[in-house]
C-alpha cells in the first residue's frame, strides 16, 4: 500500500499486518534483512520471547508478533529472531495499533545484548578471577608457611644433629651461628656467655669478627626482654653499649638462651636487611632452647672428661710414686743387707790379708827352693783373690750408695764398668762383652740410679742369650747428649710385646725369674733425668735399648 511507503525511510525493518495473519506492508529493510520471509505464521514462529510462561495450549501465543496483533493497545518486548541458519538476533520489537493495522517495528539490538552478555561473562569472569586471586593468595601464604616450616624444621632438625653428634661446645656453637647467620643474611654473628658484668664474646661468625673475650653490655631496653626470656629485635645504630657506630640502621636481634631459670648467654644477629619476623621467632626459640640444653650437657661432659682425665693423672702418679717406693724399699734394703755383708766380709779378709803379709815375709826364709816356690804361688794367689773380694766389696757400697739424693758429675763410661763387674757372673764364659766407649764429659745425673737401668738391661740382655753370645756396649756425646747403647743378639722380642715392656708386672720370664718391675723402674729414672729411652728388637736377630740422656 502506498499509504505505507514512507516507512521504506526507516533504517529498521517495519512490516504492517492487517487482522490476524495478511502482511500488507513489508520496508526495503525488512525485506532485505529478512529475505526469506514468505508467510507470517513461519516468521512469527522463528521469533521468540526471552522468557515466556507456558500457560495455554495455543502456540501461536507464545510468539511475540501474534501477541502484538491480538493485543488491543501498543505493544512492546524483546524478542530473538533465529534464522533457518540456526542464527540468533536480538530485536526490540515495538508494535503500534493504527485501527484494523497492526505496524510493528524491529530495532536490532544484538550488539547491545551481546555488550551486555559480555559485560556479565566479564564480571563473572572477574569475580571468577577475583577468587582465584584470592585463592592464589592464600595458597601463596600456605606455602610460605609451609617453607618457612620446612626450614625451620631442617634447621632444628641440623642443629640437633650437631647436638647429638659433638659434646664440643664450641663447634655445636658455630654451626648454629653459621645456620643462623645464612638464613638472616646476617654480615656478623656471635655468641656471647653471661658474666657477672654482662656479657663476653665466646665465638664469632662473619666477616667483621669481634675479639673473642670481649665485655659487652646492652642498652636498658634490650636487657628488659632478655631477662624474662623474650628475644630483642630492634633497628640500631649501636651494636652494644659503648660499641662504634654503625653507619646506617641495621637489624639487630638478640637471643637470650636460658637453661631452667638461669641465663646462660646470648646469640647476636646482625644483618642489613630489613624484614618481618614472624615465623621465624618459633626458629629461634626452639635453636635458644636446644642450644641451651647442649650447652648445659656439654659442660657437664667437659667437667666429666676433666675429672676423668685427672683421675687417670692421680692414678699414673700413685703408680709412679708406688713404683719409686718400691724402687727406693729395694734399694734401702739392699743397702742394708750390703752394708752387713761388707762388714761380715772385710773382717776375715782383714784376717786373711793379715796373714797372707806375714806368710809373703816368711817365704824368704823356706830353704826348700820347691816348697819356696809353692808357697809363693799361693800367696801370689792368695793376695790377688783378697783384692778381687775388696774390689767386689767396694763397688757394691758404690753401687747402693744412699746418700745420692741430689744430682752428680759422674763418668758414665766408669759406672757401666762398675755395673759389669756386679754383674760378671752373669756373662763370664758365656757372653762376650764388646765396649765402644766415647770420649765424653762428666754429666750431672744420679749414678746409682742408672747404675740400676744397665743392671735391669744387662742382666735382661744376658738372660735372652741361649748359649755364648755378644752384648755391644757404645756411648757417645752429640749436641749436649748423652747416648748409651746396650745391645745384644739374643732372640728379641715380638712386636705384641714390645710395646709392653715398659708395663709395670709385664714379663715373659717365668714364675721366680722376674717381678715385671726392672723396665717399669728404668723407664721412670730416665723419665727423672729428663731422658729418653727406646727399644729396638726383631725376633731371632736381638734387642738394642738407646737411652738418651741431657749432659747439662
Amino acid at each position: 500500500m502506498k499509504k505505507f511507503d514512507f516507512f521504506n525511510q526507516y533504517r529498521d525493518p517495519v512490516i504492517v499486518v492487517r487482522d490476524y495473519e495478511d502482511v500488507v506492508f513489508k520496508n526495503n529493510t525488512f525485506c532485505h534483512v529478512f529475505k526469506h520471509f514468505d508467510d507470517i505464521r513461519k516468521f512469527a514462529h522463528q521469533m521468540n520471547f526471552d522468557m515466556c510462561p507456558m500457560d495455554s495450549e495455543n502456540v501461536d501465543l507464545y510468539s511475540p508478533i501474534f501477541q502484538a496483533i491480538v493485543s488491543k493497545e501498543n505493544f512492546f518486548a524483546r524478542v530473538s529472531y533465529t534464522s533457518l541458519n540456526g542464527q540468533v538476533t536480538f530485536y526490540d520489537m515495538t508494535a503500534v495499533k493504527r485501527g484494523k493495522y497492526t505496524i510493528i517495528f524491529l530495532v536490532d539490538v544484538s550488539s547491545d545484548v551481546l555488550l551486555k552478555d559480555n559485560q556479565k561473562e566479564q564480571v563473572k569472569y572477574k569475580n571468577k578471577l577475583q577468587q582465584l586471586e584470592e585463592e592464589n593468595e592464600e595458597l601463596q601464604k600456605i606455602r610460605l608457611k609451609a617453607q618457612s616450616q620446612a626450614i625451620r624444621i631442617a634447621l632444628i632438625n641440623k642443629v640437633s644433629n650437631i647436638i647429638r653428634e659433638s659434646m664440643d661446645i664450641s663447634m655445636i656453637l658455630n654451626s648454629a651461628l653459621k645456620e643462623l647467620a645464612i638464613m638472616f643474611g646476617c654480615f656478623k654473628a656471635y655468641y656471647a656467655s653471661a658474666v657477672e658484668s654482662g656479657f663476653k664474646i665466646e665465638e664469632t661468625y662473619g666477616e667483621y669478627d669481634t675479639a673473642k673475650g670481649t665485655q659487652i653490655s646492652f642498652d636498658a631496653h634490650a636487657m628488659k626482654s632478655l631477662d624474662i626470656n623474650r628475644i630483642s629485635i630492634s633497628y640500631s645504630l649501636s651494636e652494644y653499649v659503648e660499641a662504634e657506630p654503625f653507619k646506617q640502621s641495621v637489624l639487630r636481634i638478640i637471643v637470650p638462651i636460658f637453661h631452667m631459670q638461669k641465663m646462660l648467654g646470648v646469640l647476636v644477629l646482625l644483618s642489613y636487611q630489613k624484614r618481618e619476623l614472624n615465623e621465624e621467632r618459633e626458629i629461634l626459640d626452639a635453636v635458644s632452647s636446644q642450644l641451651g640444653n647442649a650447652i648445659i650437657r656439654a659442660e657437664l661432659y667437659q667437667k666429666n672428661a676433666k675429672n676423668v682425665k685427672d683421675l687417670k693423672a692421680a692414678l699414673d702418679e700413685l703408680k709412679e710414686t708406688q713404683l719409686q717406693l718400691i724402687n727406693s724399699e729395694k734399694m734401702a734394703s739392699l743397702g742394708q743387707l750390703v752394708a752387713g755383708v761388707a762388714h761380715e766380709i772385710n773382717t776375715p779378709v782383714a784376717s786373711i790379708k793379715s796373714n797372707n803379709s806375714i806368710i809373703s815375709k816368711l817365704i824368704p826364709q823356706i830353704e826348700q827352693e820347691d816348697l819356696k816356690e809353692m808357697f809363693t804361688q799361693i800367696n801370689s794367689i792368695d793376695s790377688e783373690a783378697i783384692q778381687r773380694i775388696s774390689n767386689i766389696v767396694v763397688s757394691l757400697k758404690k753401687f747402693v750408695r744412699l746418700d745420692e739424693s741430689e744430682l752428680q758429675e759422674a763418668n758414665i763410661n766408669k759406672e757401666l764398668d762398675l755395673t759389669l763387674d756386679l754383674i760378671r757372673h752373669e756373662t763370664k764364659n758365656k757372653i762376650e762383652i764388646i765396649k765402644n766407649y766415647g770420649n765424653i764429659p762428666l754429666v750431672k745425673c744420679y749414678p746409682n740410679m742408672l747404675n740400676q737401668v744397665f743392671t735391669n738391661i744387662l742382666v735382661n740382655a744376658g738372660q735372652a742369650i741361649e748359649g755364648n753370645g755378644k752384648i755391644t756396649i757404645s756411648t757417645e756425646y752429640i749436641d749436649k747428649n748423652l747416648i748409651v747403647k746396650i745391645k745384644d743378639n739374643g732372640k728379641g722380642i715380638s712386636k705384641e710385646n714390645l710395646n709392653k715392656i715398659f708395663t709395670a708386672g709385664f714379663t715373659t720370664k717365668g714364675v721366680g725369674v722376674g717381678t715385671g718391675l726392672g723396665l717399669a723402674i728404668s723407664q721412670k729414672i730416665i723419665d727423672k733425668h729428663g731422658g729418653k729411652i727406646k727399644v729396638l728388637s726383631e725376633l731371632g736377630v736381638g734387642t738394642e735399648f738407646i737411652i738418651t740422656i741431657k749432659g747439662e
